[in-house]
């Protein structure tokens, strides 16, 4: 029966496999025994091996173990995860945060809740499968609106009927498109209508925002607007592991109270939380790095699209070519590959059919000539395989 299925995945393209990387997640990786130009991570401001992280992490170990052998509830908290939750609650400017094992169990422990059965739940149709999951989990109604359609988001919330509560769920920075959420237009219809709103940040955490501090940041809005919940990722500008949703001190309670995601799971190594907390303090301290990335990102974005490719509407350093077709987007993939860049194919049903691409990200850690580097392959193998723009 899976072969059969794997078979089917095969013949649409769309069947996936491990590769094998012999190296840390910098600018230039060790991809099954070659060396290659890696754009394919979201280690955006290499702090996955910048010293002082590796160095908290090992201490980290040290100190308190590589396992932090229960759940928080069941054989206590440690310190380094409290203070993280403190520091990221400083960072994102609310009155508290709390840490989870990975992005996806916050996700699928945050909006359950914040709905239920008896509410209603919008969410954008570009959101992440893990918030969509946490919808389903949540027993509430929920339905898609637009993506990035305030005027669609406004006729839903119109028409409801007979809901307790209502949530309304957004990426701050989609993460397979790039383009940034209309959070002005949904904030304000939030408070119009009476509505939560839940912003996934984790794309948007470290990257945009003059200090880095997320997507809030970026449109100069407060995050203590009323009814506002964040979440976001250790494991993508902080460069380390974990999740974590921040917001009022009360909801944060309720959370450890009732979150499953939070009470069943083992607690995080603390040694990764000792690392995200050095993290942060270089997100502040080293802005030099957002500064490169962004320089990065503008170089390899206008190179890509004088030469006519089809790019999202993106504003970040997520940059999504789109060739629609699968086979085009996994052939282009591994003639980049052969020419020292690695840049991977997303097929559905990560995105929607029709709309296969490769997902470049860019990080502050490649320079110049490796951003040359890439626009020179892209140009040999447009050429190459005759794509059309």
């Amino acid at each position: 029966m899976f072969n059969e299925q794997l078979l089917a995945l095969e013949n649409k393209h769309l069947r996936r496999t491990l590769k094998t990387v012999t190296s840390a997640a910098g600018p230039v990786i060790n991809f099954e025994g070659r060396s290659v130009i890696q754009f394919g991570s979201n280690n955006y401001l290499g702090l996955a091996n910048h010293p002082r992280v590796k160095e908290a992490a090992i201490h980290g170990i040290q100190e308190y173990g590589v396992g932090a052998g229960a759940a928080r509830l069941l054989a206590g908290t440690q310190p380094p995860h409290q203070l993280l939750e403190s520091d990221l609650a400083q960072f994102k400017t609310t009155e508290s945060a709390l840490m989870y094992g990975t992005g996806y169990s916050a996700s699928i422990g945050t909006i359950p809740a914040l709905a239920g059965a008896d509410d209603l739940i919008l969410v954008d149709r570009l959101c992440h499968a893990s918030l969509l999951d946490g919808c389903r989990i949540s027993r509430a109604t929920f339905r898609i609106f637009h993506h990035n359609d305030a005027n669609h988001l406004e006729q839903l919330l119109s028409k409801r009927t007979g809901c307790r509560k209502t949530l309304i769920v957004t990426e701050g920075v989609f993460s397979m498109d790039g383009d940034v959420a209309p959070l002005p237009d949904i904030i304000w219809l939030a408070t119009q209508f009476g509505a939560n709103l839940l912003i996934d940040d984790a794309h948007g955490t470290g990257v945009m925002g003059h200090t880095g501090r997320g997507t809030l940041e970026h449109f100069r809005i407060p995050s203590d607007t009323e009814a506002l919940f964040q979440m976001g990722t250790l494991s993508k500008a902080l460069g380390t592991v974990g999740g974590f949703v921040a917001g009022p001190r009360s909801f944060i309670e309720y959370l450890i109270n009732t979150s499953r995601s939070f009470i069943y799971t083992t607690a995080p190594p603390a040694s990764m939380a000792a690392a995200a907390r050095v993290a942060i303090q270089i997100v502040q301290t080293e802005p030099g790095r957002r500064a490169r990335l962004w320089q990065n990102r503008n170089q390899l974005h206008e190179g890509l699209k004088a030469m006519g490719f089809h790019l999202t509407n993106t504003e970040t350093p997520i940059l999504p070519i789109i060739l629609r077709d699968p086979e085009l987007a996994t052939a282009f993939s591994a003639n980049l590959l052969k020419r020292g860049l690695y840049a991977p194919a997303i097929r559905p049903p990560t995105v929607p059919k029709g709309t296969s691409r490769l997902r470049l990200t860019v990080t502050s850690e490649h320079s110049t000539e490796h951003i040359n580097a890439a626009l020179s392959a892209f140009a040999t193998v447009k050429k190459e395989l005759n794509v059309m723009t």
